[in-house]
This record gives C-alpha cells, structure tokens and sequence, in this order.
C-alpha cells in the first residue's frame, strides 16, 4: 500500500479526524437559493396552461432544475432541442406535474450541496498559511528538494 494512504488510514482511525477535516472543508450548508419572482410567475403561467414548452424553458433559466433527470443538462446547453424533442419534454414535464407547484418551488430553491461547495476550500485553506507554512509553486518545491539530497 502506497505510504501516504497509510499515514491516512491511520490519521482517520486514530485521531479527530472529522474535527480536524471540518477546519479545511467547513461543510456548512448554504441558505436556500433565491427564486426570480419574474421567472417563477412564467413557470406558473406555464404550469396551470400545461405549456410543456415554456415550462422547460422558464425552469432552465433558474440555478437548480426540480428534478434529476439525465437530458436536462443538455436542454440548458442546446436551447433548441427542446422543440425537436417533444417525447423528451412532455416525459419531463410529466414528472412536474405530479410534484405540483410547491414542491417544484422547493427543489428550485433547495441550497447548494456541501459536495459542491468543497472544491476551492482546500486551495483557501492552504492561502491562509493554516500548515504553518506558505505554499510554493512546483518549480520552486522541486529545487528545494534537489538541494536537500
């Protein structure tokens, strides 16, 4: 086993681990999004006069579409596959029909998964100088350690 994924089998097993993990990826749920008032008026008027249509469309314009379905991606890519692919759509809007209005509203607004926020925080954690030390470019770590050996 490589050394460095022992140390970490180790560290896991042996110390505050979750506590010490929390100080680099502080995994704080963020408030619920913000909904447009605008657009969440063209989603109901698309809604109540069943516009499978402009309903796909309204619900793209937000940050978090209600459901997980895998063909949602690329609708919001290419804007013009969704009148060429009308099985597509009304099977979507199916399922947002049977979420209704008020469950569509709070999985548009649910807040941003900790799983999506970790990314930048290791880098911000290192800036801070939390090792005690400031981090270096590669160039400059190589030629330190060619020095040392």
């Amino acid at each position: 086993m490589n050394k460095w994924a022992q140390y970490s089998i180790e560290y896991a097993n042996q110390r505050s681990y979750l506590d010490d993990l929390f100080q680099v990826y502080p995994a704080i749920p963020d408030g619920i999004r913000e909904i447009n008032n605008e657009i969440w008026s063209g989603v109901e008027k698309a809604f109540k006069n069943k516009n499978n249509d402009l309903l796909i469309r309204e619900l793209l314009k937000l940050d978090l579409f209600p459901i997980k379905d895998s063909y949602v991606a690329y609708l919001k890519r290419d804007k013009t596959s969704i009148e060429r692919n009308p099985r597509t759509i009304n099977r979507i809007c199916g399922r947002l029909y049977e979420l209704g209005l008020d469950k569509i509203y709070e999985q548009c607004s649910e807040p941003k998964e900790t799983n999506r926020q970790i990314g930048p925080m290791f880098k911000d954690w290192l800036r801070n100088k939390s090792l005690g030390i400031e981090p270096v470019n590669l160039e400059t770590f190589l030629a330190t350690k060619k020095m040392r050996f």
